[in-house]
């Protein structure tokens, strides 16, 4: 098996056993980076190899004195590019920031970098995360790792592809509208979006009302994500609202008993979320494998209007990104520099009351209301995690779904807001190929706070589905 097959447990365990070195490890990653990458446009902003073998050595030296930095000693990373990263250029895919070459790191970055991995460049985002399509005009297009005519997803897609494609063992992505689980499911690899406050974010220029957005692991399988997770997660004390309790996610992942776990399956609610045809089959199908766990799935509504939800979550959103756009429309000849989505959005942000948001919130605390009235009776709760399959990738969003026009361009994405707009932990799971050879996922939802159940039983469910 070549290196760059290994999943990151094995890849650590085996630089950790020295069965391979840094230096090789390094040189296997830079060679596939060098074979894949010009197709698919996953990595961007690709560091000096000679010097990303200078600090492999220096790896391989620590463990030589029988040091260890952690999991991820002397494995290489690219950053999402939406994270400030040391030294390399942090875009976010706008045009406005492509020679922004940070002086420090993000929490995140900070903490991935003490366990030991080393930055070789950062991972495609569409342009300021908005969108679930990665492409800008800093970098281009991401293409899916299964068909290059087709989408990434987004806005972790760069993540994604380089994940599936075996470019990285494990990666970081960030998740608002989907952005960890929908590109998960259209490249067939696991992405956990964690409890609100789980990883916290800094810097952040509001650090009490926007989370909407979290950081969080991708991987190929469970268990690599909840390693990444033990390494992201944790108070920080410039973040307030994070959460302080530590948990050992990948120790623990086997302390399960699966039976009996009851799972209330949402589908399409109802019909009200468009379905290209397929979908909805290919997820229940999946979730088959509930049963061989001695579990049970159950269809359930979601026992709240959902047209009220996607109403509540339009105001969030809108401020919320209205605020991230603000600071770059102080020099308004930038506008001819920012895509139009995101103008719509800042456009739209600018209309909105005090009352409104007032409003806004209270529907949002009514619909966690209904959400824990569902974990009453169940443990776990299903929907797909997109309504389409991964679209051509010159298409900037898909207009029609199943017939019905989409009135926004994220309106197509609309399955994901449930487990955001609630703050719980979700998972996008793969369930198998379409028709067409694509890819999709399912997302599983846990309690509040109940990021090490989700987990466990995604673990669960992913063997038995091997």
């Amino acid at each position: 098996m070549n290196i760059t097959d290994l999943d990151a447990h094995a890849l650590s365990h085996a630089i950790h056993a020295k069965t391979v070195s840094c230096r090789e490890v390094m040189h296997a990653t830079l060679a596939r980076i060098a074979e894949v990458n010009p197709g698919v446009n996953a990595i961007v902003s690709l560091q000096d190899g000679d010097d990303l073998l200078r600090q492999a050595d220096a790896r391989d030296a620590q463990l030589a004195r029988g040091e260890s930095m952690g999991w991820l000693h002397g494995m290489p990373q690219a950053i999402k590019d939406a994270a400030e990263t040391r030294g390399i250029p942090s875009t976010l895919g706008s045009p406005l920031l492509a020679d922004h070459i940070p002086q420090h790191d993000a929490l995140m970055v900070e903490r991935m970098k003490a366990a030991g991995c080393i930055v070789v460049g950062k991972t495609n985002t569409p342009e300021f995360g908005l969108g679930s399509h990665t492409f800008n005009e800093v970098f281009g297009i991401t293409r899916n790792a299964f068909d290059r005519t087709k989408s990434a997803g987004g806005s972790s897609g760069g993540a994604a592809v380089a994940l599936a494609t075996h470019m990285l063992a494990v990666a970081d992505g960030s998740d608002f509208m989907g952005s960890l689980r929908n590109p998960a499911a259209w490249n067939n690899v696991v992405g956990f979006r964690p409890s609100q406050g789980r990883v916290p974010r800094w810097p952040s220029s509001d650090v009490w009302v926007a989370l909407l957005s979290t950081e969080g692991p991708m991987g190929r399988n469970v268990r690599d994500v909840a390693a990444l997770l033990d390494v992201q997660a944790g108070w920080d004390p410039r973040v307030p609202l994070s959460i302080a309790t530590k948990e050992a996610y990948a120790q623990d992942l086997d302390t399960i008993d699966a039976r009996g776990a009851r799972v209330g399956w949402l589908g399409d609610l109802d019909g009200y979320l468009p379905m290209e045809d397929g979908i909805v089959e290919i997820c229940e199908r999946g979730l088959k494998r509930v049963a061989a766990l001695g579990g049970t799935v159950e269809p359930t509504p979601l026992g709240f209007a959902p047209e009220r939800v996607w109403d509540a979550w339009l105001i969030w959103r809108r401020w919320s990104v209205a605020a991230r756009i603000a600071p770059h429309l102080e020099n308004p000849a930038n506008r001819a520099r920012i895509k139009p989505e995101a103008l719509w959005e800042y456009d739209e942000g600018q209309h909105l009351t005090g009352m409104q948001t007032v409003q806004a919130c209270s529907e949002r605390t009514a619909f966690h209301t209904q959400m824990l009235k569902l974990f009453e009776r169940f443990d776990v709760l299903a929907l797909p995690t997109a309504q389409v399959w991964p679209f051509d990738v010159e298409l900037r969003w898909p207009k029609v779904i199943a017939g019905r026009p989409m009135d926004t361009y994220h309106r197509w994405m609309e399955a994901v807001i449930y487990a955001t707009f609630a703050g719980l932990p979700c998972i996008s799971m793969p369930v198998g190929f379409g028709a067409a050879g694509l890819p999709m996922g399912v997302q599983l939802i846990g309690r509040p706070h109940g990021d090490l159940p989700l987990l466990q039983f995604a673990h669960a469910f992913e063997k038995a589905g091997l």
